[in-house]
């Protein structure tokens, strides 16, 4: 049953339930809510070259996703992103590790890629206090120092 309005669709090359496990692994309170297997039309067979694609749909962080394993016809790029805002810096170091590990990527200013090429943005809440702030000087701290950081690491922002 689809319980939200909007659910992001992740278009990977294979395999939606390693997609999905990978995932879940990550985030502990997530869930796989269904996964499906089909086999492709005759004429989808040529369009696609592929004879079957599969599906899951995951819960992870309260919001479901929808994975689509359809072939290698589209990448992800950082145009779109996902923010993951952290409690603490412990928070930040578990999920940076985590999708870094295997394959991701490290970016700036928080930003890194999972082994599929997904783009994330791993950000403690305090981060925002600290580039919103009404004092100027811990504003320009802060954005000076983030443009120095792979991982946003707190107290060098402070």
């Amino acid at each position: 049953m689809i319980t939200q309005k909007i659910t992001p669709c992740l278009w990977v090359e294979k395999d939606a339930k390693a997609v999905a496990d990978y995932y879940l692994s990550i985030f502990k309170d997530g869930k796989l809510k269904e996964y499906h297997r089909y086999e492709n039309p005759p004429e989808a067979k040529e369009v696609s070259g592929q004879g079957s694609f599969d599906t899951a749909v995951m819960e992870i962080a309260g919001v479901e996703f929808s994975i689509l394993a359809a072939g290698p016809f589209f990448k992800f790029n950082e145009s779109v992103s996902f923010v993951i805002n952290c409690k603490d810096q412990e928070e930040v170091d578990y999920y940076w590790n985590a999708l870094t590990a295997n394959g991701g990527e490290e970016g700036v200013c928080g930003w890194c890629k999972d082994k599929y090429g997904l783009s994330w943005q791993v950000v403690p809440v305090e981060y925002f206090k600290l580039i919103n702030s009404d004092d100027p000087k811990v504003r320009e701290k802060a954005m000076k120092n983030t443009m120095k950081q792979k991982k946003i690491v707190l107290s060098e922002l402070k």
